[in-house]
């Protein structure tokens, strides 16, 4: 196995925020280590901000908008400096990758080649797409003359999962600056290094003090603190669909903006007639991709009764054919689940899964590589037949390895079933029938359909949630829009 390694020290401020254009500490000097899920090993000590440090980043923020230049900058002069960020990253990239893996156990053959390159094309679109962030000229009535105006809205809070630390930090930072909002980071506690590594490059690239400032540390008084506070203006929030809830509570006092990607429980639909090789593919890459920790896992699996039994052998068999491995080996396609939490949780659901008489068919448990620490949090890969959609595990979001198999008989069950969910992120649809391709897309209520495909993304496609998975877009012009505000001008022409 030839490991990639991290070289030196990952981080040039260790135990430091990022707040007003320079690195400080805690302002109780507060630390903790900062966990690989690999080996349980520390990777460097983490600054725990508590809600003192949040104020600061805030007011650093508020007079970045209000007093510095940023929002007064021509589009063009923000694309070019946000160009300059997505040079950086990608003169950077397998750095950052490496980071992202040590840090959430994520495969560097997909942080290289997915995470590090996306978050250096956010970038570079959102330099490209606020130039074309403009108003209109209306014709009122009484020969009146009147325009809107796009304005930046203030202070943006983006607060960000374990996950896909990098991506979903960038797809909210990007818009945010690009229309001359400032940012205040707040990273999940379990996955912190690449938002820090990501403010390195902003410094380097010299981004103004202030416009953005990243606090690491405690999710619950932090959270509290920054959705709160009356110097925020927006919240853009990846998260569990509880935790979305609870901030949407708590900024209401304050009526601020929010955009939330929340959950998902995505039904990834395949019928009789198609091409059962690439269905297999796809149903494998939908669950297994980032180790099932992804809010669009095609997590159930509804499968046509003609060729139910066949496809799930074939699934079985590649599930308990692929291992976990080290993330830092290039060829490993699935590492360990990103912290200890969430493996407990992973963990518990398979005894729900059984007790509600699903039948377990393969993984179910942890496993430790060969030559690996076994303090690493690896689980297999699982699946289970014989589910009903009124099951737990069909209908709660494991955010693990676990796929559940569902049978159905019609197109109307497959739309039935797979709107039977609180959840409507996403799903797919596998078919050669055009028509119906067309006809289920239309009647499930999901943000985003993938026919014939999984797990797509773009930087200018937009993706979001309905129902319980949330409310606003992430990536694309609506992303960029939703970060302004419209201001109506009347010109008196008497």
């Amino acid at each position: 196995m030839t490991k990639r390694e991290l070289s030196g020290h990952p981080l040039a401020h260790p135990g430091k925020l990022f707040i007003g254009g320079q690195w400080v500490p805690a302002r109780d000097g507060r630390t903790e280590p900062d966990i690989s899920p690999i080996d349980g090993q520390e990777i460097v000590p983490v600054a725990q901000a508590a809600a003192t440090d949040a104020d600061a980043a805030v007011a650093a923020a508020r007079t970045a908008y209000e007093e510095g230049p940023w929002s007064r900058l021509s589009a063009q002069e923000r694309a070019l400096r946000l160009n300059r960020v997505g040079e950086l990253i990608e003169r950077d990239l397998e750095e950052i990758a490496l980071l992202e893996t040590v840090d959430m156990g994520k495969p560097f053959a997909f942080s290289s080649t997915v995470d590090a390159p996306m978050a250096a094309q956010l970038m570079h679109y959102y330099a490209g797409a606020v130039t074309r962030v403009d108003g209109s000229s209306r014709a009122p009535a009484g020969g009146q003359l009147a325009y809107t105006l796009r304005e930046p809205l203030g202070v943006v809070c983006a607060i960000t999962p374990f996950n896909f630390p990098l991506l979903l930090s960038m797809t909210k930072i990007a818009p945010a600056l690009a229309a001359g909002n400032t940012v205040v980071h707040k990273p999940s506690p379990a996955t912190p290094l690449t938002a820090l590594k990501i403010a390195e490059l902003f410094q380097e690239a010299e981004i103004p003090d202030g416009v953005l400032n990243v606090v690491t540390g405690p999710g619950v008084e932090l959270g509290e603190t920054l959705t709160g506070h009356p110097g925020i203006d927006k919240i853009a929030f990846t998260g569990s669909t509880a935790v979305g809830q609870s901030i949407i509570r708590k900024s209401a006092g304050t009526l601020k903006k929010v955009t939330m990607e929340l959950g998902g429980k995505s039904a990834n639909i395949v019928f009789a007639d198609a091409d059962l090789d690439a269905a297999e593919e796809l149903a494998f890459f939908g669950i297994y991709y980032n180790k099932g920790e992804i809010c669009t896992a095609g997590s159930r699996l509804l499968l046509q009764r003609p060729i139910h039994d066949e496809l799930v052998e074939r699934l079985v068999r590649r599930a308990a054919a692929l291992k976990p491995g080290d993330p830092r080996d290039p060829q490993t396609l699935f590492g360990p689940l990103a912290h200890r939490a969430q493996f407990d949780k992973v963990s518990s659901y398979i005894e729900v899964g059984e007790k509600e008489g699903a039948l377990l068919r393969t993984g179910g448990t942890g496993w430790t590589p060969e030559g690996a620490s076994s303090q690493g949090l690896y689980f297999l890969p699982t699946v289970f037949t014989g589910v009903d959609n009124g099951m737990r595990i069909a209908q709660e979001e494991i955010f693990g390895p676990v796929l559940s198999i569902i049978p159905f008989d019609t197109e109307e069950d497959a739309v039935r079933i797979a709107n039977d969910s609180a959840y409507g992120l996403a799903a797919g649809v596998h078919t050669k029938d055009l028509r119906r391709a067309h006809r289920v897309a239309s009647q499930i209520k999901a943000g985003t359909v993938w026919v014939n495909c999984y797990n797509q993304y773009d930087p200018s496609v937009p993706y979001g949630g309905y129902k319980a998975s949330g409310y606003g877009r992430e990536c694309g012009p609506e992303s960029l829009e939703s970060y302004t505000q419209t201001k109506s001008v009347w010109i008196g022409m008497d």
